[in-house]
């Protein structure tokens, strides 16, 4: 009896030698196929990879986990001793058959006719037209294994019909899959061999081209077959070279994980998002992505014993904007890895002062010599008194504006938020991009003034970027070509931007708390200013020069507080490391004083601080004509925030009044009560109280908020 995979071959070669040896699909109906370029345009690699800015792979996330694809590959740019080896192993006659080879079909059905071993026919055009239909992968038995055979012909036929040779050839190379989950020619030469499709030798080409029919192959069976091939083929591969392919080949890792992992943050940013089909350029420098990885995980390791855990690094350019350095963790020394520390908003600390002065600066409230108090403060809130107090808890009494900011003291802070009121910096923090901040300023209170506000390092930079740039604010970019960001805005004057400059860079003043030596000092200019969050839970460091700016962040993503940690001994010191690399060859010199900026020797009275020369606005340095401070920023006196008021049921509700007062300092404004006018606020003003919870604003003539207090009136009417 005839055996059944014969009397198939016999069947299959009837129709083949009734067809026409020069057009043989003429006689067949022409069945719909994709075209190359629909084909290619549809092809998605498994891995995503996020490019630097000199188009360097710096990151590539698994996007695919069913199988594992690269690039497609053109084939030019494939081996040619790749393409001749595969060509000897899966169709010698390629390019004389016009999609199914009838001398091999015949042959197979002979040697099956005889009872030989089973000798495959499948041309590499079939072999493609099968992947390109899902019909055609199921399996058959009998005679619906026929019917599959006959249709796998047609749609080669029709492929040889619509492609050229070369294209049928390219689409193979990277559809096939050689071994496990590597399918294409990218994927297969990268993971056994590490290298690219053209860069694969003799050796390793004969070694593909085995694992394409026998990808589970053991390694002496692999060999033999290599072997075998090479006679083929006749290349100069030596065995010595082929065993050591093979060696290579079966002993690679599976290659689940992607080639290269140096941005894992910034790709999530990137890559997730938008779900992009191609590369995706990005603004970072993959050396200094490197060096800023490697300075932070170092230091990372050296912090460990004093609860430390998580950090995270950010490099701006000064000028474009572009992100340079993105590093979002500590990757294995991570608490947890896959959040960023760059986009998660924790509490601020003393780092939020520079903006609160700047504010104070450009409305001429103070100058860098003015004095302040230093001494105990407290200040009524709700649920008792506010009693701020400095890092080291002492007073020292006056102190100029230099010195409070360089020295980072915390009671001249919050008297300087009382002059420019609450409300008013919560503004300006939004406009410097801090959009985690919702709720009005008296929600924040005093305590607003020491960082009490959750910010990002990604704000934290830009807005430092901000006082770099003289006061322009523009967006941070990280992806190439960008996308329009939008207008930037000025915040600052040139003239303030250049006072808290010349503040944040005074090693001198800066001394009072962290002394002449330690890491915010640099041997170029730069200004820096440090942070750290109640109870040691967060710790930062964020300073510019000319040309970069430079955020660092450590603490514990949990919350749970660090041990003896503070700026200078957390952040501080990958801050000045990689400020350091950044100006190996580059010079940071100081900035000029920009128009409207002059310099005048000041002698304190009573010898509070030693007479120097001091940075003025002109109209403001000391025995000018012009008047030298504008008073104190228009601020609501009563109710005071929070108060709750209860009302009297003995006392009739025509009688009861709540008192609304202000002080205006000669500013014009009007009260706004839960977003409705109530007239002029120059004057005391008697409200008929009603229940609930009431928001009341002070707006001047432009309808801005200059200050906010919430309240509660309860009981009966």
């Amino acid at each position: 009896m005839i055996h059944r995979a014969a009397c198939l071959a016999v069947v299959l070669v009837v129709p083949l030698g009734c067809a026409s040896s020069t057009n043989p699909q003429s006689a067949i109906r022409n069945p719909q196929f994709p075209t190359f370029a629909e084909v290619r345009a549809s092809y998605q690699p498994s891995d995503i990879a996020l490019l630097d800015r000199h188009g360097a792979v710096i990151h590539e996330i698994r996007v695919d986990t069913r199988r594992r694809r690269l690039a497609w590959t053109p084939l030019a740019d494939t081996s040619p001793a790749l393409q001749a080896a595969v060509l000897a192993s899966e169709d010698r006659r390629f390019y004389a058959h016009h999609g199914v080879d009838v001398r091999a079909v015949l042959g197979a059905a002979l040697q099956l006719l005889r009872g030989g071993p089973r000798r495959g026919a499948s041309t590499l055009s079939m072999q493609l037209a099968t992947q390109l239909d899902p019909q055609l992968q199921q399996r058959r038995n009998g005679w619906r294994a026929l019917a599959q055979k006959w249709r796998q012909m047609q749609r080669a036929w029709a492929l040889e019909q619509r492609w050229s040779k070369a294209e049928i050839f390219e689409a193979y190379l990277n559809l096939v899959t050689f071994r496990g989950e590597l399918q294409g020619v990218a994927a297969a030469t990268h993971v056994l061999f590490g290298k690219v499709p053209h860069g694969v030798t003799e050796a390793e080409a004969l070694v593909l081209a085995v694992l394409l029919r026998a990808p589970n192959a053991d390694p002496a069976s692999v060999i033999r077959r290599a072997a075998a091939l090479r006679a083929a083929v006749g290349d100069g591969a030596t065995q010595r070279e082929l065993m050591a392919a093979v060696t290579q080949a079966l002993g690679a890792p599976p290659g689940t994980g992607p080639r290269v992992a140096l941005a894992a943050h910034a790709a999530h940013e990137l890559l997730h998002s938008a779900a992009p089909t191609a590369p995706v350029e990005s603004t970072l420098d993959a050396p200094l992505q490197r060096v800023a990885t490697d300075v932070l995980r170092r230091h990372l390791l050296a912090l460990r014993e004093r609860w430390v855990h998580d950090g995270a690094v950010l490099v701006a350019d000064n000028v474009s904007g572009d992100v340079l350095a993105y590093v979002g963790g500590g990757d294995d020394l991570s608490s947890a890895r896959y959040v960023d520390g760059i986009r998660a908003r924790r509490q601020a600390g003393s780092a939020l002062k520079p903006f609160l002065y700047g504010l104070a600066l450009q409305q001429r409230l103070l100058t860098p010599a003015s004095l302040i108090e230093d001494t105990p403060l407290e200040i009524p809130v709700v649920g008792g008194l506010y009693r701020p107090q400095d890092y080291d808890e002492q007073f020292r009494g006056l102190v100029t504006v230099r010195t409070a900011l360089s020295a980072s003291l915390n009671i001249p802070a919050v008297r300087t938020l009382q002059l420019v009121g609450a409300e008013t910096f919560v503004q300006q923090l939004r406009r410097l991009g801090f959009k985690g901040l919702v709720e009005s300023g008296n929600y924040y209170g005093p305590s607003l003034a020491l960082g009490s506000a959750d910010v990002s390092l990604w704000e934290m930079v830009n807005a430092y970027r901000t006082l770099a740039n003289g006061g322009a604010w523009s967006p941070l970019r990280l992806q190439r070509p960008a996308t329009p960001a939008g207008d930037g805005q000025r915040l600052y004057s040139d003239a303030t931007a250049f006072l808290i400059s010349s503040i944040l860079a005074d090693r001198d003043s800066r001394s009072v708390t962290f002394g002449l030596e330690n890491p915010l000092a640099t041997r170029f200019w730069s200004a820096v200013k440090t942070g750290t969050s109640k109870e040691m839970r967060d710790n930062w460091c964020i300073g510019y020069s000319r040309r970069y700016t430079v955020g660092v962040w450590v603490g514990n993503f949990s919350g749970q507080p660090m041990r003896d940690v503070s700026g200078v001994s957390g952040a501080a010191p990958v801050w000045h490391e990689v400020m350091n690399w950044l100006h190996r060859d580059t010079p940071s010199a100081p900035p000029g004083p920009p128009a409207g900026v002059h310099s005048e020797t000041v002698a304190f009275a009573g010898g509070v601080e030693l007479a120097r020369a001091e940075w003025f606005k002109d109209g403001t340095q000391p025995g000018s004509a012009a008047p030298a401070l504008a008073g104190s920023h228009p601020h609501i006196v009563a109710p005071a925030p929070g108060t709750i008021i209860a009302l009297d049921p003995d006392i009739p509700a025509a009688r009861q009044r709540v008192a609304l007062e202000a002080q205006l300092s000669g500013t014009r404004a009007r009260w706004a009560l839960d977003g409705a006018e109530l007239g002029s606020a120059d004057r005391l003003l008697l409200w008929p109280p009603q229940r609930g919870r009431h928001t009341l604003q002070l707006v001047d003539d432009r309808q801005q908020v200059l200050d906010a207090v919430t309240f509660v009136v309860r009981g009966a009417l």
